[in-house]
């Protein structure tokens, strides 16, 4: 008997020639390609998803330190998944099970309910959109508190790009933000300082290779186009071929992850390009957190532009 694929129900969308698979298991994205060159670098059909490959990060993205917040008058404290850090990391619905909602040759839906919990006693319905269009990809993430509570909420994506150099030193990186927050060395969680991109190894305000350049990042204020998006490209100067990421209003802050941490087989093969609503340690700064009352819901996009490939 042929084994089950360690991500659960494969959803294949199909526009032209772009090809994108979305998974049952954390409802994310394990492929994205086009004419069978992989833009996401993403996992096998029988891997679990390393380093959060593809994933949604809901309802919270990044690090939250010790895994403890004060929300609502009440002390909440979530598991520490991130141990060798003492954090709690990327959210709660990475592992879950996602419901196929609506689909189509090339979108796809998928629903899941988060019901309270210890940590997290509030209930969220979570649904997310993948559309290909001709020009690339749309993620519409929609969030309602259905509980009678207010709740503290926030979204991130970790998605890892590929414009098909053997490793990212040989590509080219634009991405338009004038501020990183300092993280701690040790824990990787902010320690309230707002410093200048100007003149550090963070600054890609204009397009230069990433080289030898170590990134692992959390970025703001954003410059953004006339429809409020704010982007980044990532490019191979050779080839031609480029990926750009955009994001709406919503997503302020931007994590880059040049992957020196992971495998050998895996490190410096790909760049994670992580739009964020919020920064590492919302829930319990609640800086840029988003609240939902009972009943509301949030909507929110990003999506990527493809050139050359």
């Amino acid at each position: 008997m042929r084994p089950e694929p360690s991500s659960g129900r494969q959803f294949e969308l199909h526009r032209g020639r772009q090809r994108a698979v979305v998974v049952e298991v954390g409802g994310g994205l394990r492929e994205i390609e086009v004419d069978g060159q992989p833009v996401l670098d993403g996992y096998a059909l029988h891997r679990m998803a390393d380093g959060a490959r593809g994933q949604p990060l809901l309802p919270w993205p990044n690090r939250l330190g010790d895994g403890r917040y004060v929300f609502g008058g009440q002390t909440l404290q979530l598991p520490i998944d991130e141990v060798e850090r003492g954090n709690a990391i990327h959210g709660l619905t990475r592992w879950m099970n996602w419901s196929l909602a609506d689909k189509a040759a090339d979108r796809a839906r998928l629903e899941l309910m988060l019901h309270p919990h210890p940590g997290y006693p509030f209930a969220l319905q979570l649904s997310i959109a993948y559309t290909l269009s001709d020009g690339g990809l749309n993620v519409r993430t929609t969030a309602r508190n259905v509980g009678s509570d207010r709740l503290p909420f926030g979204a991130g994506y970790h998605p890892y790009f590929t414009v098909g150099t053997p490793f990212i030193d040989f590509a080219t990186l634009r991405m338009a933000a004038r501020s990183s927050l300092e993280l701690d060395a040790e824990r990787r969680v902010p320690t309230g300082r707002v410093l200048p991109v100007a003149g550090s190894e963070n600054d890609f305000r204009e397009a230069r290779p990433i080289g030898a350049s170590v990134l692992d990042a959390c970025l703001t204020d954003l410059d953004r186009d006339t429809d409020g998006r704010a982007q980044v490209t990532l490019a191979d100067p050779g080839s031609g071929r480029s990926v750009v990421v955009w994001m709406e209003e919503r997503f302020r802050y931007l994590q880059v992850f040049s992957g020196d941490t992971l495998a050998p087989d895996r490190r410096r093969r790909s760049l994670a390009i992580e739009p964020m609503t919020c920064p590492p340690d919302a829930f319990r700064t609640q800086i840029d957190l988003i609240v939902l009352e009972p009943d509301e819901a949030v909507s929110l996009e990003w999506g990527l532009l493809l050139t050359g490939i």
